[in-house]
C-alpha cells in the first residue's frame, strides 16, 4: 500500500510529510471546487472552493488587510490533501487536527502567510463561522436565527459547476498574489 498521494497536477508525495514544494494552487483550486461542504448533507451541491471565495469577498468588504483576506481563501486548504470532516466530528479526532496544522502551516509559509497577527487570525475565523451562520439557512433550507451574523458582502450560494468555482478561486488568489 502507498503513502503517496497524487494531486491533480501529477505531484507525488505523502501528505504527512507534506514540503512547500509539494503545494500548488492549482491542486488547491482544483479540490476543493470538487469538495462539497457539510459532508454532502445539503440541498445542493456547494463546495468548499465556493465557500471560501466567498469568505474572501467578505473580507475584502469589511476592509480587512491583504493578508487576512488571503488568509480566508486558503483557510480550508489543507482539505486540497486530506480532504473535510463535518465540525462535529472534527474536534474529537486529535490526530486529524494535528495533521491539518501541520499542513496549513506548510501552505500558509509557502503563500506569505505564515506571519500572521492574532487578530488577523481571530478575523479569518470569526468571517468562516459567520460564513456557516449564513450558508446554513440557504445550504439546508432550516429558518435563519434571530442573531445570525450580518454580511457585508452579498455571497454566492447559487449552484455552481467545479470548473466555475475553480476559475473564480484562481482568479481571485491571482488578483490578491499581483
Amino acid at each position: 500500500m502507498s503513502d503517496k498521494m497524487t494531486t491533480y497536477t501529477g505531484k507525488h508525495f505523502n501528505p504527512l510529510e507534506i514540503k512547500e514544494e509539494n503545494i500548488c494552487i492549482e491542486d488547491i483550486a482544483h479540490a476543493l471546487s470538487l469538495l462539497c461542504r457539510g459532508g454532502g448533507h445539503l440541498q445542493y451541491f456547494y463546495s468548499v472552493g465556493q465557500h471560501s471565495v466567498n469568505c474572501a469577498k467578505e473580507a475584502q468588504a469589511r476592509g480587512l488587510s491583504h493578508k487576512t483576506v488571503m488568509g480566508c481563501l486558503l483557510h480550508d486548504a489543507s482539505e486540497a490533501y486530506i480532504s473535510d470532516i463535518i465540525r462535529p466530528v472534527k474536534h474529537h479526532l486529535v490526530n486529524y487536527l494535528e495533521i491539518e496544522s501541520m499542513i496549513m502551516e506548510i501552505i500558509f509559509q509557502k503563500f506569505g502567510l505564515s506571519n500572521l497577527s492574532e487578530q488577523e487570525a481571530k478575523q479569518i475565523k470569526q468571517i468562516d463561522d459567520e460564513m456557516l451562520e449564513n450558508e446554513l439557512p440557504v445550504l439546508l433550507r432550516t429558518e435563519r436565527p434571530e442573531n445570525c451574523a450580518k454580511l457585508l458582502s452579498n455571497p454566492d450560494f447559487a449552484l455552481l459547476s467545479a470548473k466555475e468555482t475553480e476559475e473564480t478561486f484562481l482568479s481571485l488568489f491571482n488578483l490578491l498574489t499581483k
